[in-house]
């Protein structure tokens, strides 16, 4: 029978005359492996104490590397994003919004919709969570190792215009079909003139079981005609969007201006005899 190798424990230093420590910080920065170097003393003194084997301290050290990495190339992909603001999925506040339902934001949490090329959709009134949820996708989609891009509908006419007049629109298109995930806010707010609605139609269609898109608007789909000025291109857009979407309505009052008196009128309760 073929001998077992044999694993040994990493045993107290020799003294070599070699500054080992040195060296090792020397080679982290040579292999532009940072988060090595500062860890390889410490993982070093853990492995003694704790009797590791020498490929036990190998795996340690470079785990602690390809984390590092993994969590620096997911803060240059969210910088790289754009999102107007930090929110996270955890953060949102389920108490105001009971509209959403949490398993519902448990799946789109998965990120299988971007996988299978699938979109999602939030309406609703402004202040009730739209964009906060679409950050916190767009971010955990950056955390899992994709690369997003969050503008406004209005900037994303803008780059797309922009790229119209130019020459390069088909190129700027095929630029984006790179993203597995693109994430349009606030459609609605603005109107579309017939160019605009052109242009954002070829956007959605281009990205059509290619690709993914979160999309936010404060108007139901009833209203998109009014949004595009045109009811042909909404209904196009929209059988596009939610073919395979997940559509989540959210309900309720601002979020923003909660705790605030805005001179509502409240109601009051008639007396016996006022009637």
């Amino acid at each position: 029978m073929p001998a077992r190798l044999k694993t040994t424990a990493i045993e107290p230093p020799v003294r070599t005359g070699r500054d080992t420590r040195a060296e090792i910080a020397y080679l982290a920065r040579a292999l532009k492996a940072p988060s090595l170097g500062e860890a390889a003393e410490r993982l070093a003194e853990r492995a003694r104490a704790e009797n590791w084997t020498h490929e036990e301290y190998l795996a340690a050290c470079l785990q602690r590397e390809n984390a590092a990495r993994s969590s620096s190339g997911a803060e240059i992909r969210i910088k790289a994003a754009r999102f107007p603001a930090r929110k996270s999925l955890e953060d949102f506040d389920f108490d105001h919004q009971h509209a959403v339902k949490r398993e519902t934001l448990a799946h789109l949490g998965t990120l299988d919709f971007i996988a299978a090329k699938e979109n999602a959709v939030f309406l609703g009134p402004p202040g009730t969570g739209k964009t906060h949820l679409a950050i916190g996708l767009g971010i955990r989609a950056c955390q899992a190792g994709h690369r997003v891009a969050f503008a406004t509908a209005a900037d994303w006419i803008v780059r797309l215009t922009a790229a119209h007049q130019a020459g390069t629109l088909a190129a700027e298109l095929a630029k984006l079909a790179r993203y597995p995930l693109l994430v349009v806010d606030e459609v609605g707010y603005l109107p579309f003139d017939p160019d605009a609605a052109n242009l954002f139609f070829q956007l959605v269609s281009s990205r059509y079981e290619r690709a993914s898109l979160i999309i936010t608007s404060n108007m139901p789909f009833g209203r998109w005609g009014e949004v595009f000025n045109d009811d042909v291109v909404a209904a196009a857009m929209i059988d596009r969007l939610v073919h395979h979407a997940e559509v989540i309505p959210l309900k309720g009052e601002s979020y923003r201006t909660r705790n605030r008196d805005l001179g509502r009128v409240t109601p009051t309760v008639a007396r016996h005899g006022d009637e």
